[in-house]
């Protein structure tokens, strides 16, 4: 039983701002992000830590990631998409997707969305699934 927070997200016991899911990922907004439009991409199964992910799981989550690296990078007029994967803050493996402008210089605290504005985030990135 995935108990964490992610597992919740993925059972729909606690809410997520979902840009993208399909029967093995879900990709929601990072509710702490580093730059506006930042998320996350989760296996919808469970595994801690990247080293315990099948191989052939790990290939498809960073075709995934890479698919939504292009539409965050349309979306949302970035000049590039940095990944992360941290693996500490939650106990299921996950890979950051965070909108950067060259320059931007984003090492400090994390960003804040106004209200409504993840919403309109979102709404961005899933319209680039159409273009």
């Amino acid at each position: 039983m995935n108990d964490t927070i992610f597992g919740k997200i993925i059972r729909k016991e606690i809410p997520a701002t979902t840009v993208y899911e399909d029967e093995q990922f879900l990709a929601f907004m990072d509710i702490n992000p580093a730059s506006k439009g930042h998320i996350l991409l989760i296996p919808k199964e469970q595994y801690k830590w990247m080293q315990d992910v099948p191989d052939q799981l790990i290939a498809a989550i960073f075709i995934k990631a890479k698919e939504l690296m292009l539409i965050l990078k349309k979306a949302l007029d970035a000049d590039y998409i940095q990944l992360a994967v941290v693996g500490n803050e939650v106990p299921h493996f996950h890979i950051h997707l965070i909108p950067r402008m060259l320059g931007d210089n984003i090492h400090g605290p994390h960003v804040q969305y106004a209200e409504g504005e993840m919403q309109q985030y979102a709404d961005k990135v899933i319209a680039a699934f159409d273009r």
